[in-house]
């Protein structure tokens, strides 16, 4: 075994780190959307920002969430299927499809809510008041938002 000598430890890397915490902290809320409703992380992206800023475009969650348009293409297309979501053809132009949620989507956008900010808040209670605050500003502005 080769083992060379740097000064870089990826442990300490900011990108490493925050795909760590990311991917942690995800699988962790999982269970909420994939045991009871079947649905996988791109779909619950998707049925979130469909519930929030919805009747919107697949290119506008794509914007807004930033997931690649195939991603979303599928996504889309299984919560159709699982009767989450529906499209309507936008007359102006026919290459366009507004999404919007189902009364079944809608109940379980808010299901989903109610859980994340759950979620949310015993995630968060590890932090004092103001580290929740700095937290919060930092990841906002890696992000971008």
């Amino acid at each position: 075994m080769v083992t060379h000598s740097s000064d870089f430890d990826l442990r300490s890397f900011s990108p490493y780190l925050l795909n760590m915490a990311a991917e942690q902290t995800s699988l962790a809320f999982q269970p909420n959307y994939k045991n009871r409703y079947g649905m996988l992380r791109t779909e619950w992206r998707v049925l979130f920002h469909v519930g929030r800023y919805g009747p919107i475009t697949s290119k506008g969650v794509c914007a807004r969430a930033r997931i690649h348009k195939t991603k979303v293409s599928r996504a889309v297309a299984a919560l159709e299927q699982k009767r989450f979501l529906k499209r309507q053809t936008v007359e102006e132009d026919r290459r366009n499809e507004m999404l919007s949620l189902t009364t079944a989507g809608h109940a379980a956008f808010q299901d989903l809510s109610k859980e994340a900010k759950e979620f949310d808040t015993k995630l968060m209670a590890e932090f004092d008041p103001e580290e929740r605050a700095v937290l919060l500003r930092c990841l906002e502005r890696l992000a971008g938002i």
